[in-house]
């Protein structure tokens, strides 16, 4: 097999003819020359808004392909050598009892199948409901503002990330092809195949609730087990090891390894580690706004009114060092998607984005939000919680427990907008009219509204008076760090740390990945 790459095509006339085309082209070989051909990388050149291409890379099948690569020398063809995830369990330790995985969002759920897959039974806890009730309660949430405590947009099977993009992009390194696990797995588990070459995959939240079903019924036919409803309320520990875990304040539970997966919302599970003096840390998050524009805009902003209906809901990442030193960054940007109410305790509020995978709502919105630290919130351990509770606590009295809402020409002049502009609000949730100013503190609005400015440089209207501004943005990323040695556990031996909460993730993509390390981890110590 060959790897072609630099294979452009036109946005404009992108299809399978074409590609095909443009690969003889490339390679300058006859069409019955070539046995097969597959695309294995999608990427897109926007730097001329009047000519826009498609760059691919494929892998291709041809007769004698050495005697090929002799003839031809272009640095844009050579051998294709295919990697695999290939990872050997090799522990030697007796496993007493169980292997407990605590969470059931993308870290979880990969430590549990990477676990099951090599022949380990993992008991997986998880204290919402499975995600075919956990999608009712979040519906009748959005309708009826009934708030279920551990079944909402935070809680639940598939975790935080169900309610979202379903973006899978991250910059983490990939040396042992533990992304293209995760990427195989979504594939095979319902998630459609151009995740596995696209330039910006993602599954949306429509097609991942498919996909978690899927694994969880893989996860069980290898052995492993779900609890749903079920709450970690305490660690019996005993000469620094984990012995037993309890379950909601009643049962315990035997258990020789314990994968945190918790998530950056479990505020209960955080206190309980720390009484169990659990060595946690204190870590910078970010904090801010939601803001909504129409998507048309924003497509013929990034890709010109020639292609702007061709390419799908575009998408931006922005950033901004602002004059008073903060920086600010666009986070968990949602084309053609919804801002939702995220709440999961009782009269606090916070704010999300999600897209289904079509991406064909009429705005896209994004988090503007601005690095905070310990001089903002505090160096006790969980003061970054109390100040995330501050913020959703203040965003659910703006408008008795609906999502407060503000044009940006109102929030420049700290004053309650009236009436909407030509942006229409798409929104999972009752709204109503705020002032999100009342939400931070000077400095941070300052940095919101410069930014926001600056932003508009970028892409032209984001600055616009009728841009629409949600609140509160506080659930960016876990407030804590759950520190872990080079081993993957935490200061009581038996304990892992993973994923989002434990603070070694950012995203679906970093946390399966990081759920893998850590079922890799065990498998060191524990034989099955």
């Amino acid at each position: 097999m060959l790897k072609v790459r630099q294979i452009k095509v036109d946005v404009l006339a992108d299809n399978d003819l074409n590609r095909f085309n443009a690969l003889l082209k490339k390679i300058k070989l006859k069409k019955e020359e070539i046995l097969r051909y597959e695309i294995t990388k999608q990427s897109l050149d926007a730097r001329d808004k009047e000519n826009i291409f498609y760059v691919y890379e494929m892998i291709v099948e041809i007769i004698n392909e050495e005697k090929y690569l002799q003839k031809n020398k272009n640095k844009d063809i050579s051998f294709y050598v295919e990697e695999h995830y290939i990872y050997k369990f090799n522990g030697n330790k007796k496993l007493n009892s169980n292997i407990v995985i605590v969470g059931s969002g993308p870290a979880g759920l990969f430590a549990a199948y990477i676990l099951a897959e090599n022949g380990y039974k993992p008991i997986i806890i998880e204290r919402g409901k499975k995600i075919e009730e956990r999608v009712k309660d979040v519906e009748n949430f959005w309708n009826n503002n009934k708030l279920l405590l551990n079944s909402n947009v935070q809680f639940g099977e598939g975790g935080a990330g169900t309610f979202s993009d379903g973006k899978l992009n991250t910059l983490i390194k990939d040396r042992y092809n533990r992304m293209k696990k995760v990427f195989n797995t979504f594939v095979e588990c319902g998630a459609p195949k151009d995740i596995l070459y696209s330039y910006k995959p993602h599954i949306g939240t429509d097609k991942l609730r498919e996909v978690i079903i899927n694994i969880r019924n893989k996860i069980i036919e290898m052995g492993g087990c779900f609890l749903y409803e079920t709450i970690v309320t305490n660690l019996i520990i005993e000469e620094n090891e984990l012995k037993k875990i309890v379950v909601n304040d009643n049962e315990e539970i035997l258990c020789d390894a314990l994968v945190l997966a918790i998530g950056h919302s479990a505020r209960d599970t955080f206190e309980m580690l720390q009484k169990n003096n659990i060595e946690i840390a204190n870590k910078p998050f970010a904090v801010g706004l939601r803001i909504q524009h129409n998507q048309k805009m924003i497509n013929e902003s990034q890709c010109g009114k020639k292609y702007a209906n061709i390419l799908g809901a575009s998408s931006y990442k922005l950033t901004h060092q602002t004059s008073c030193g903060r920086g600010v960054y666009t986070f968990c940007m949602c084309p053609g998607g919804f801002v939702v109410n995220a709440s999961s305790e009782d009269k606090y509020l916070v704010v999300n984005g999600m897209s289904n995978h079509s991406r064909n709502e009429e705005n896209a919105n994004s988090a503007i939000i601005v690095t905070i630290t310990e001089k903002d919130y505090g160096t006790n351990i969980l003061d970054g919680v109390k100040y995330q509770r501050m913020l959703e606590e203040k965003a659910y009295n703006l408008c008795n427990g609906k999502i407060p809402l503000q044009l940006f020409k109102d929030y420049k002049k700290n004053k309650v907008s009236k009436s909407l502009q030509s942006v229409n609000p798409v929104v999972k949730g009752e709204y109503d009219f705020g002032n999100l100013n009342e939400l931070f503190s000077d400095e941070i609005n300052k940095a919101l509204t410069e930014s926001i400015i600056v932003f508009g440089r970028k892409i032209k209207g984001f600055d616009n008076d009728d841009a629409i501004l949600a609140g509160v943005e506080s659930r960016t990323s876990s407030p804590v760090k759950i520190i872990r040695d080079e081993n993957f556990e935490s200061n009581i031996k038996g304990i892992f740390p993973c994923g989002e909460g434990a603070g070694y993730a950012g995203g679906i993509t970093s946390a399966a990945v990081d759920g893998i390390k850590v079922a890799e981890a065990i498998g060191k110590i524990y034989k099955k």
